[in-house]
């Protein structure tokens, strides 16, 4: 009963998050946003909770960031998922006892399946990027040329080679990419949860 509530709950927020929006969206305030990167058909400046009323450019900047580094979880999380319901593992054992990678169960049975010390050493793995390597204006790196600019003038990929028209189309492809992975890492989340089975994926 209480994973269905759970299921109902999701689905509620979800409908709700395609509601019309309110007639104070059309706030000058909002307005300021109308031409920043991701602001597009068909839903246009799209903010259902009213995170951005009153809010600046630093406000904005800052959930620009926010979505950009969620988004890219999200696409790492949902790619990880499939490759590895998939049969794809990392070869050899995750400790000294021998527990194979391919022996961990896919989805959220794997927390617990993983050695504890497995898990500090993801978390602190995570902590050290997040601190130390992924950052920018946002949480105290050198401002970039926009939220989510993690390079801090090491890493850059040819980046610099790219006319301005192409910069702006690859961050608004990495911005829908990211929108869509994660609704996907939740959608399988819930469908792991249902027991269900799904195309390409198989049964969760």
């Amino acid at each position: 009963e209480t994973m269905k509530l759970a299921i109902l709950a999701t689905l509620a927020a979800s409908a709700a998050a395609f509601a019309p929006s309110k007639v104070a969206q059309t706030s000058t305030a909002l307005n300021a946003f109308d031409s920043e990167l991701g602001v597009q058909p068909p839903l246009g400046l799209f903010d259902p909770l009213g995170l951005l009323d009153d809010a600046d450019q630093e406000r904005f900047d800052r959930l620009r960031y926010v979505e950009v580094k969620h988004g890219r979880i999200a696409q790492l999380a949902f790619l990880g998922n499939i490759i590895t319901r998939a049969g794809v593992h990392l070869p050899g054992d995750i400790d000294t006892a021998g527990t194979s990678f391919d022996s961990i169960p896919d989805g959220w049975a794997a927390i617990n399946a993983i050695p504890q010390a497995g898990l500090l050493q993801i978390v602190a793995f995570v902590g050290f990027l997040e601190l130390g390597v992924m950052k920018d204006s946002a949480n105290g790196a050198e401002p970039g040329e926009f939220p989510g600019d993690f390079r801090n003038g090491a890493l850059d990929f040819g980046w610099d080679t790219f006319d301005e028209e192409t910069k702006l189309s690859k961050r608004g492809i990495e911005l829908n990419n990211g929108r869509a992975a994660m609704m996907g890492i939740l959608g399988l989340m819930v469908h792991e949860q249902l027991g269900t089975e799904i195309p390409i994926v198989g049964q969760m």
